[in-house]
């Protein structure tokens, strides 16, 4: 694909905050910015992903001629602004979770620390591309929990919105936990196995389905997956199939299975599987597709479906249950040119709105028998945990609920990507990224993964940002009511 340029990929605010910026004089500014995501009935983990978009992103960042002029047409940025743009590059420092860390609300998945006027630009790129790559991992976790270690195909490029979220969904179900992808572009683009056979219109354009089906194994004698729910499964379509592998047996090929695509899918599958092992084909894969999602397959899979592989389509790629995730980008400190910290913080007459000040890292907490997270915390940076003493948190609202660890060991989720504008972190391959994640969410217990009622996993405040919280609080509080 033709590199973009993607400056302009902003809420035209941004533009406009930047050049009042300018005019006051306060363009050197040094802003500290975290992104994180709330709190709602659909969320229990997360997924952290679309850090490599975001660093192709901010490190390819120019306004050239034709973006100079059309910020020029709009009739509303000064001269000095415009000119001030000719030479802009992003010189600040990047923090952010590694992509495929499980991540929960609150908590700040990325911190960007840079002069303002560049840490306010790119704001609404990052929350577009993490919001959406996070969303669809997260879902695709969720699916291939449900199908219990089946393998998942992504088939869902038609139904995404528009090519950017077809590929790039494509990429962050493979972080998930999919094993392959429809979307042939993808593949190429981020080395992902790409997986298909034929449509429903391939079987109709024979005469009948059998020569349909025949025609289609000498082709792929060796990748044979029928589609068999064309005109009728049980007394068409898996019988036609089964003359066909036969076929492929005495050629000494060995065929591949079946797909369902419509119908009672657990009924059909068990019938299906009956008629496949009797005819001596025990090892025929049967596949399914059909609006799946974690719901549906787990519910399959309890009712006993002989199903081993999933294509999973509109659901995932949509997150049709939750469209979108509402991470947001919020200001956190300001810091003076001789690096005094001044934390801010947004007030909201609604609690779970209110923003955790000062500049922050993470930690989370395992325990070393079992090797399992426990909980998390979120900590100012340069404040000092004694990790050769008992751990004790605290909820972050609710100070009389405390847990104590004493067999433990914390992981510090924040790295180090952009410094100065360069990038300093190695970025994994995606099979690395894949991998990585697997065993994130094997170091979580199975509560909380579970569709059904999962626990809630602590993230508390650590005591050091709890008490600048409540002062900073208390002295806003205050101010209101004198004034």
């Amino acid at each position: 694909m033709n590199q973009r340029n993607l400056t302009l990929l902003t809420d035209l605010y941004q533009l406009t905050m930047m050049n009042g910026y300018l005019k006051h004089e306060r363009n050197e500014e040094i802003a500290v910015f975290d992104v994180f995501f709330r709190q709602n009935d659909m969320i229990t983990y997360s997924l952290a992903c679309g850090l490599e978009q975001v660093v192709e992103y901010i490190t390819n960042l120019n306004f050239g001629e034709e973006e100079i002029e059309y910020l020029d047409s709009l009739g509303i940025f000064s001269k000095e602004f415009l000119d001030y743009l000719k030479d802009f590059k992003f010189t600040g420092d990047i923090y952010a979770v590694p992509e495929g860390t499980v991540v929960f609300p609150g908590e700040p998945i990325l911190t960007v620390k840079a002069p303002i006027m560049q840490a306010q630009l790119i704001e609404t790129a990052i929350l577009n591309i993490m919001n959406f790559q996070t969303l669809i991992a997260t879902k695709a976790a969720k699916i291939c929990y449900a199908a219990k270690g089946d393998s998942i195909l992504e088939f869902g490029l038609r139904r995404a919105q528009a090519p950017d979220a077809g590929i790039y969904g494509a990429r962050a179900a493979v972080i998930g936990g999919c094993n392959s992808t429809s979307n042939v572009l993808a593949g190429k683009m981020f080395d992902i196995p790409v997986s298909g056979t034929h449509a429903h219109s391939w079987v109709m354009n024979f005469k009948d389905e059998y020569t349909a089906f025949m025609e289609y194994a000498k082709v792929y004698p060796e990748n044979t997956l029928l589609l068999v729910d064309t005109y009728d499964t049980l007394t068409k379509g898996v019988p036609n199939a089964i003359k066909v592998f036969d076929y492929l047996k005495e050629k000494g090929y060995k065929p591949k299975g079946i797909r369902l695509d419509s119908g009672d899918l657990a009924y059909l599958s068990k019938k299906a599987r009956e008629m496949l092992d009797k005819a001596g084909y025990p090892d025929a894969k049967i596949c399914a597709s059909g609006d799946l999602d974690e719901y549906s397959i787990n519910s399959l899979k309890n009712q006993g479906a002989k199903i081993d592989i999933w294509g999973v389509g509109t659901r995932l790629i949509t997150s049709a249950d939750m469209p979108a995730l509402g991470g947001v980008y919020k200001l956190a400190a300001i810091i003076d040119k001789d690096g005094t910290v001044t934390p801010k913080i947004k007030l909201s007459n609604n609690t779970a709105k209110i923003t955790n000040p000062g500049f922050k890292n993470i930690y989370r907490v395992y325990d070393k028998a079992s090797g399992k997270a426990e909980a998390d915390f979120i900590f100012l940076r340069g404040e000092k945990i004694d990790t050769d003493k008992p751990l004790t948190l605290t909820h972050p609202s609710e100070r009389w609920k405390k847990i104590t660890f004493e067999n433990y060991e914390l992981r510090s989720l924040q790295i180090e990507v952009i410094k100065d504008g360069k990038v300093v972190y190695n970025m994994p391959t995606l099979k690395e990224i894949k991998e990585y994640t697997k065993k994130e969410l094997d170091s979580f217990w199975d509560e909380y993964k579970r569709l059904d009622r999962p626990h809630l996993y602590k993230v508390d405040l650590s005591d050091g940002l709890y008490e600048l919280k409540s002062d900073m609080l208390e002295k806003i509080r205050g101010a209101k009511v004198n004034a």
